[in-house]
């Protein structure tokens, strides 16, 4: 039932032109659950995060956040939904000419009525859940990447969402920073009881916060289960991701030459 599941996805399929890039994915994500979306290159990965952000309109299939299809309700039902999401975009993408004050507010000045007080408290609160008290007045030029990192976590927390989605946290971060993230995701979960989604390819990582692990491949579903599954899967290919081995694939000659000829090859043999 929809009530038993935060964000469920229902025979996803996608293209970008002729190239399908889901192809019948479908996975339930229950409440208060951090869950790691894996995968190779072109697995299909962040296109799935984007569709979970209703940023993308699917081929076919559907994606319910909390009890609402999302490619079937009205701009202003969306827009409401948003309001009840946090992003932790890869870069950060924080406003280069406003203080790190100003960006954790701005969620708050677009979609409020708060006075200034109360929105300038609010702000400092969530800069002080991810360890960054103090450094409202600063420019984020001034910003270590850890820093920017937690910058954008206070930002995409500031209207305390239900559902929390990351694209790439740990991306160019050093170890101990990284892991003093994973600390923070964890602790955005239990004590704000947010759903959280993740796409990451640093394994340690997901090993140390995943409540479970969805693994893609070719825009399909390979296995999506606990740590344990996945470490212990037989599946090769998800062997393959865990033990950074590559894979070597029979190439069709005539299905390459068409690539690279636009088709003509083919006309003309």
């Amino acid at each position: 039932m929809d009530q038993d599941y935060a964000i469920r996805v229902e025979n996803l399929v996608t293209h970008y032109g002729p190239r399908k890039i889901l192809d019948g994915v479908n996975l339930a994500i229950k409440p208060s659950e951090i869950n790691i979306i894996m995968g190779g290159s072109g697995s299909g990965k962040s296109t799935l995060l984007r569709h979970m952000l209703g940023l993308h309109t699917p081929t076919s299939g559907s994606i319910i956040l909390l009890g609402k299809d999302i490619a079937r309700i009205s701009a202003a039902q969306l827009h409401d939904l948003r309001t009840n999401m946090g992003v932790s975009f890869q870069g950060g993408a924080l406003i280069s000419s406003m203080t790190v004050g100003e960006n954790v507010e701005l969620p708050l000045r677009e979609h409020t009525n708060l006075d200034d007080s109360t929105i300038g408290i609010m702000a400092r609160m969530k800069l002080e859940v991810v360890n960054l008290g103090g450094f409202e007045n600063l420019m984020p030029a001034q910003l270590s990447g850890g820093m920017i990192k937690r910058a954008a976590l206070a930002r995409a927390i500031v209207m305390d969402p239900k559902m929390l989605f990351f694209d790439e946290p740990s991306a160019g971060l050093d170890p101990v920073v990284a892991s003093e993230l994973d600390d923070l995701i964890l602790k955005l979960r239990d004590s704000m009881q947010m759903t959280i989604v993740v796409v990451t390819h640093e394994l340690e990582s997901a090993f140390k916060i995943a409540d479970r692990i969805i693994v893609l491949d070719h825009g399909k579903i390979l296995l999506a289960g606990s740590v344990e599954e996945v470490r212990n899967s037989k599946i090769e290919r998800v062997q393959d991701l865990l033990n950074r081995r590559s894979r070597h694939e029979e190439i069709d000659a005539e299905a390459y030459m068409d690539r690279l000829t636009g088709g003509t090859a083919t006309l003309q043999s």
